[in-house]
């Protein structure tokens, strides 16, 4: 272990990083040892969520599939275990992933803090079953939708939408 701030979870009745709600050790915690494996795509995500926020990096290395094990940047992937003050997992859809399938989606959001800047990893991930075993293969950052207006843009001659009487840029374009 890289650094104390990522201690093992100690207590059976600690809730899960993973804000899955259930215990540490009902949870993640028999899939980070080995004891059992990942039984859902799902679960393999949350399991290796609550790596990074332990700071147990050969777990993160050793779930990724193999056919792209070489995409992993094992130095990155401990700092930024490290660094990061990890805040939750939000789990917001899964896909396939069931007893009959091969592969699986996860689309989740590891909300973290990095430098006093509170962010997110929003990402579609893909998972892949190998000889009855569950493995992460890749991912995609989810885009941000676009700000759409809701109302015509007002330029800065034309009279203030607020009914003052003056001209925009004269008037809340000042104040801006």
């Amino acid at each position: 272990m890289e650094d104390t701030q990522h201690a093992t979870q100690e207590s059976d009745d600690a809730v899960c990083p993973c804000t899955s709600g259930q215990s540490y050790e009902m949870c993640c915690g028999p899939v980070l040892r080995g004891d059992e494996p990942a039984k859902t795509p799902e679960a393999l995500m949350r399991a290796r969520y609550t790596a990074y926020t332990q700071g147990e990096i050969d777990f993160i290395v050793d779930s990724h599939h193999p056919d792209t094990a070489d995409q992993v940047d094992r130095e990155a992937s401990a700092s930024w275990s490290r660094k990061a003050e990890w805040l939750g997992l939000e789990v917001r859809h899964t896909e396939k992933g069931g007893p009959d399938d091969d592969d699986g989606r996860v689309e989740f959001i590891a909300r973290y803090r990095l430098e006093g800047a509170d962010l997110a990893h929003h990402e579609q991930a893909v998972f892949r079953r190998r000889e009855g075993q569950w493995f992460y293969l890749d991912g995609e950052m989810v885009k941000q939708k676009p700000v759409v207006r809701d109302q015509p843009k007002v330029g800065r001659n034309e009279p203030c939408p607020c009914g003052s009487g003056k001209k925009y840029k004269k008037c809340c374009a000042a104040a801006a």
